[in-house]
């Protein structure tokens, strides 16, 4: 049996840009893992009052808003992502297309929420403080889900699983990136500022599937990044792996909400 390519089909590793089919295949993962109570405890502050804008930072193709909307009332969504096709679709759902880096973000004043899925982790500790004054100053609530925090696990274990994991976690924080720890970082940066924090996991549950198989592929991909002396390990890795109908994996995340 040939032994199978671990390039990743859908993403690039160390590229922040998503492809549209990325996004629309995690979708569903990304909603059931998101913690819920976050909201919910948002919803009871409001007391009924609508919140009138909120700004969607790295929108992608608009999966957060499409969770979102439904559960608390809104007024004017902002879309903000730096690609413009992820930003026609996300607009198709409704919305204020914006395109430009966060980078770009001076202000967020008159801004009631600013919210953000998968983001923290490409971010650098700089930016996050940078991000938590915009939303202290402007007194807008933050609610940052799916901030991957490392150490992703296997079941049945791999005698590999670990060196794997390790390397993956290295390179998300290649350069300044915060990678895993850019949820625990930001939860801190909040409070630091007087902001009234909360946090719950939310991590993904995968089984055996085209999400798994994509997301272990782009898993080993970043890792035999990082530590090439990994690639010769991972294809005959990847092949036991997608020859296991029983394979399942836990990817850490964490969800914060800030006030």
């Amino acid at each position: 049996m040939d032994t199978p390519a671990v390039d990743a089909r859908f993403s690039t590793p160390g590229d922040p840009v998503c492809a549209p089919d990325w996004l629309a295949l995690r979708e569903p993962a990304d909603a059931a893992a998101r913690a819920s109570g976050l909201v919910e405890t948002l919803v009871e502050t409001l007391r009924g009052d609508p919140i009138g804008v909120v700004r969607d930072l790295g929108c992608g193709s608009g999966s957060m808003g499409r969770w979102l909307r439904p559960l608390l009332p809104t007024g004017t969504w902002y879309l903000h992502d730096r690609d413009p096709v992820l930003l026609e679709i996300a607009a198709r759902n409704g919305g204020v297309p914006v395109r430009g880096d966060l980078a770009a973000l001076d202000s967020l004043e008159g801004t009631d929420l600013v919210t953000c899925s998968a983001l923290l982790d490409l971010l650098t500790a700089p930016e996050v403080d940078r991000l938590a004054d915009l939303c202290v100053s402007a007194g807008a609530a933050a609610l940052f889900t799916l901030s991957v925090t490392g150490g992703a696990t296997l079941d049945p274990v791999d005698p590999l699983d670990a060196a794997f994991a390790a390397a993956f976690d290295a390179h998300q924080r290649r350069g300044d990136l915060l990678g895993p720890d850019g949820g625990a970082y930001a939860a801190e940066a909040f409070r630091a500022r007087g902001a009234r924090v909360e946090t719950a996991e939310s991590p993904w549950l995968l089984t055996a599937g085209p999400l798994l198989e994509e997301w272990l592929r782009g898993w080993l991909a970043a890792a035999c990044d990082h530590d090439p002396g990994l690639s010769a390990q991972a294809g005959p890795y990847l092949g036991r792996r997608l020859a296991d109908p029983d394979l399942r994996a836990v990817v850490p995340h964490l969800d914060l909400l800030a006030r």
